[in-house]
């Protein structure tokens, strides 16, 4: 059993060895300034000027922008979910924060096209509405639906007892949430956090749709800072996914310094993830003591302020899957016709999409394959073997492959596969480089959730003589399996909507068969990549059905997987009663 817990955390480290070692042999091929690389704005490849601080710049504003909005909102959805609602109506709404979770990234940057950037141009007063601020608030929406489906599950596994406890002790709502649950759930939702984190630096396609994508933008003084929130900027993420990765080559200056705007955002990806699963002390815990001696007079009042805010919370995501939903409706009504989802396409944007709804379900059957059992396997290995600081060390290093722009997998999945080992464009191929999308997901909510693990069942579990082998298999499994399951949904939901890797290692517009006879030069069509092709082609409105249309169908198939995996769950939640 060990072997193949080792094997999975081994996997996560091989595949964040060859992204760094793609990257440093592109670095190697021509001289980086770094000094210059990171102090200068400015980016000329004509001229030979290679300054990324605008970009830094850019992703650290729009990363800040989108956790200002989202992290709020998400725990107090969150608690309000956990601890307000009672189950009957929990259920639905958690299943709509998780179908908005399901929404694939090139959905949000076509609505960000059509609702975001109108409201920014409005309320900047500036044409276009490509800015920062459009794409934090892409982002937000974006990272939201993960921050509050992982607090959720780090809030339901603590134990009931500790909740009747503190109840019993005359604590208000408010009160037994911030003195017992919080600190009992801190580690799983900054998991959350962690992981809308990721989601939000590794980011590409949504962002490139709406940030406008100029280059050496910085604001010239403090006191215009907030007037260049609503102009275009430009991020890492969105200079990597442009056609500039193809334009430079495979060597030289050029690609030397792409190489390491990438080796950039991983240390970005790397640093956040440090800073963010730090020691924590138990500070908060006393200062809500005294608090609460201080205003033993409003305690009532408070609480009764706190529940409204947290259920106004929770509507937010309500409203906004409601509003998503109705703009695809309206858009994309071709979806709706059966003949759309049952024949293939004919000619550049006519007929339905057939072959790109089995292409995208042969893509996420094969990840969801081999990305389970390593990513569980991980899991395991960071929340039950690890020490305190090689644990630390081992999320950082999950967390920043899950932040890795896809684009760069894509990239070295091209070299690897493609080139190197001769497999041209294949379905496998695709299949392989959506894994580190997925088995960061999977682990990183199996570890918290292990984490959170009250420590007299692993106690008991060892008082009782079992071995490590038989304690994973009867005790941490059917305790862990709920969480494993929201993880794979959501590590399938991004993975659903990548679109920059597929391109260049797995999928064509149009000529491959509806499923492959063979894994060499057999590519497939898939949905995310349909959907982004004929996005780019605005000024034909046929084009623009079609990708609405299309839209629709990615989201209609990804609730119906997530809807499974959620039976499955709820099956299992009511199978681990026993824990409690």
């Amino acid at each position: 059993m060990w072997g193949w817990v080792y094997t999975g955390m081994f996997s996560v480290v091989l595949v964040l060895a060859v992204l760094i070692g793609y990257l440093g042999t592109g670095i190697a091929s021509g001289d980086v300034d770094w000094l210059n690389l990171v102090s200068d704005p400015s980016w000329s490849p004509v001229n030979g000027a290679f300054g990324a601080l605008a970009m830094i710049y850019g992703s650290a504003v729009v990363c800040v922008l989108a956790l200002l909005l989202a992290v709020p909102v998400g725990w107090s959805a969150a608690i309000a979910l956990s601890e307000y609602l009672p189950p009957r109506f929990a259920r639905p709404l958690r299943l709509s924060v998780e179908l908005l979770a399901a929404v694939p990234s090139i959905v949000y940057g076509l609505i960000g096209i059509m609702v975001i950037r109108p409201f920014v141009s409005m309320l900047g007063g500036v044409p276009g509405g490509d800015s920062l601020l459009a794409a934090g608030i892409v982002l937000a929406v974006m990272i939201m639906p993960t921050i509050v489906a992982v607090s959720v599950d780090a809030l339901s596994a603590v134990p009931a007892r500790y909740r009747e406890a503190a109840y019993s002790l005359g604590l208000t709502r408010r009160e037994v949430v911030r003195s017992v649950l919080l600190p009992q759930a801190r580690a799983g939702m900054r998991a959350g956090v962690l992981l809308g984190l990721a989601r939000g630096l590794g980011e590409a396609i949504a962002v490139f749709m709406v940030i406008g994508r100029a280059d050496g933008r910085l604001p010239g003084a403090p006191g215009v800072f907030f007037s260049s929130l609503v102009r275009p900027g430009q991020t890492l993420t969105t200079k990597l996914a442009g056609p500039e990765p193809m334009l430079a080559g495979t060597s030289g200056p050029y690609f030397a310094a792409l190489c390491a705007l990438g080796i950039i955002l991983l240390l970005l990806v790397a640093a956040a993830t440090v800073w963010g699963t730090r020691k924590s002390s138990n500070r908060p815990a006393k200062r809500g003591l005294r608090g609460h001696r201080a205003a033993a007079r409003m305690r009532i009042p408070r609480d009764r302020l706190t529940t409204a805010l947290r259920m106004a919370a929770l509507a937010l995501p309500g409203a906004l899957l409601l509003g998503m939903l109705g703009i695809l409706l309206t858009r994309g009504g071709s979806a709706l016709n059966p003949a759309f989802w049952f024949s293939p396409s004919t000619g550049a944007a006519g007929g339905g999409v057939r072959d790109q709804i089995l292409g995208t379900l042969l893509l996420l059957a094969t990840t969801a394959l081999i990305a389970l059992p390593l990513g569980y396997a991980a899991g395991v290995l960071i929340g039950t073997r690890a020490t305190g600081k090689t644990a630390r060390v081992l999320e950082t290093l999950t967390v920043a492959i899950g932040g890795t722009p896809t684009i760069l997998l894509g990239l070295a999945g091209y070299v690897l596969f493609s080139s190197a080992m001769g497999w041209g464009r294949s379905w496998l191929a695709g299949a392989i480089v959506l894994v580190p999308v997925v088995v960061p997901v999977i682990a990183l909510t199996t570890a918290g959730r292990i984490r959170s693990m009250p420590p007299e069942i692993t106690e008991s579990a060892l008082a009782l003589g079992l071995t490590r082998a038989q304690y994973i298999r009867s005790v941490v499994i059917p305790y862990t399996w709920p969480a494993t399951l929201t993880g794979l949904l959501l590590g399938l939901a991004r993975a659903a909507g990548e679109t920059a890797p597929l391109i260049f290692t797995a999928t064509v517009f149009f000529g491959a068969p509806a499923l492959p006879t063979g894994i060499v030069n057999a590519p497939v069509q898939a949905l995310p990549t349909h959907i982004f092709t004929l996005s780019q082609d605005s000024g034909a409105p046929e084009a623009i059905t079609q990708a609405w249309g299309s839209a629709l169908v990615l989201v209609l198939i990804t609730a119906v997987l997530l809807s499974l995996a959620v039976a499955l769950r709820n099956r299992f939640e009511g199978a681990r009663r026993w824990t409690t």
